[in-house]
């Protein structure tokens, strides 16, 4: 099992640096001075957005968001200050701005994307059948990459998406799908009886839920042998300087290692720090590393914790309780195609030559491998929180949820 992780450095998890070459080779076309909102506001992305796409945004009082049906109905960003807020999703303005469409990938950022698994190995929808695992051969499918998710429905506080898709596997099995995807931005009272929390009426705060649900729309049957997809929601942040992730873990099991750390070489231990029951990792953007938690030791809730601006933003996701066959990405053929991360999480970071799409950092969740049968529909749910307040009100949410203190978190670096 550790020659299998050590040969899963070229994982698909190795996404992201590639997001970076990629960005750093696109010669975005000159910007134009928008004057009206302030970089780094909800106001700013917004007004950017709506000048290159057309976005849906959901609000209530100050707490928004903002969606792009163009994007595959990711949420590019959101705010719990109005238009006057912090912008708390990364967005690739440059990349947008272009208008270009790159042939491998278009990263243009959002704080949740709905992305399909498995990236590498034999079951790959990233690669076809006879090629070599290597970049050369890598392309994301266009379905989930440059086409829109069409606009089902929209009110003030929910959007629904669709799309149907057809995909071919490394293995020659053919998928065909239909995607739906519904956002809801939720209240202080559903967040409240979501979490099983309660919290001062000074914190500010936006929060929305995602259902995913992938429909077998074939007539064969998705068998292990052949191939499974899962769901793959990946969320892309501003950092700061003082940006702590911090994973809580299941203490009471066994597993082949608590978190793996190595897709880009070991992070030193002044970057990530390994607790009982609490994995701590630098959310700062300035150096590159990945980590991962196999689903049995996973547990349905992780966070960052943003000390200069006071933000705590919590992810809610699901993990199935005895259910540990997750797709595995690696860019290799696979002795064990089902031994795959449940949760990951990502910091950007300049490359060798000190060019750097972000910075961002990013927390990641998987759904299981879905065996469907024709006709049959899985869905897969998450619910990403932003808290903004006092750090004394912070820290009794934090607790609430976590067991840990926000003074615990500041002190893990």
């Amino acid at each position: 099992m550790q020659k299998h992780l050590t040969k899963s450095l070229k994982s698909g998890l190795f996404i992201v640096a590639l997001f970076v070459i990629i960005s750093c080779t696109t010669k975005p076309k000159t910007s134009q001075k928008m004057e009206t909102a302030k970089k780094g506001t909800y106001g700013y992305d917004i007004e950017f957005l709506k000048k290159h796409t057309n976005p849906v945004e959901l609000k209530s009082g100050d707490a928004r968001i903002v969606i792009s049906p163009e994007f595959q109905g990711r949420v590019m960003t959101s705010t719990a200050g109005g238009n006057n807020g912090l912008s708390y999703g990364w967005i690739n303005h440059d990349l947008i701005e272009s208008g270009e469409v790159l042939p491998q990938i278009n990263p243009v950022g959002g704080e949740e994307r709905f992305w399909l698994g498995p990236e590498g190995g034999q079951f790959s929808i990233f690669f076809k059948n006879g090629s070599d695992f290597d970049f050369a051969d890598w392309s994301t499918p266009a379905s989930i990459d440059s086409e829109g998710f069409e606009l089902l429905s929209q009110n003030e506080n929910t959007a629904e998406f669709s799309k149907s898709i057809e995909l071919v596997n490394y293995s020659n099995f053919k998928f065909n799908l239909d995607v739906s995807r519904k956002v809801s931005l939720l209240d202080d009272s559903s967040i409240q009886k979501k979490l099983e929390i309660n919290y001062s009426e000074a914190i500010n705060t936006v929060a929305y839920e995602t259902v995913n649900q992938l429909k077998n729309s074939g007539d064969a049957d998705w068998k292990k042998e052949t191939g499974l997809l899962s769901i793959w929601l990946l969320g892309m942040f501003n950092p700061s300087d003082e940006v702590t992730i911090f994973v809580p873990y299941k203490t009471d099991v066994e597993s082949d290692y608590i978190v793996k750390d190595d897709y880009f070489g070991s992070i030193p231990a002044d970057r990530l720090v390994v607790k009982e029951g609490m994995i701590f990792f630098k959310g700062d953007g300035k150096q590159r590393g990945k980590i991962g938690i196999l689903p049995q030791r996973a547990l349905p809730v992780l966070g960052s914790y943003d000390a200069i601006n006071k933000v705590l933003t919590v992810l809610k996701c699901e993990i199935p309780e005895g259910v540990n066959d997750y797709v595995n990405s690696a860019w290799e053929m696979q002795e064990f195609p089902y031994k795959g991360d449940a949760i990951n999480s990502y910091n950007d970071g300049p490359l060798d030559d000190g060019s750097q799409m972000g910075p961002f950092y990013e927390l990641e969740t998987s759904s299981p491998a879905l065996k469907l049968k024709a006709g049959e529909s899985a869905s897969y749910e998450q619910i990403t929180m932003h808290f903004e307040g006092s750090e004394k009100d912070l820290d009794e949410i934090c607790q609430q949820i976590f067991k840990v203190s926000l003074s615990e978190i500041k002190a893990a670096f």
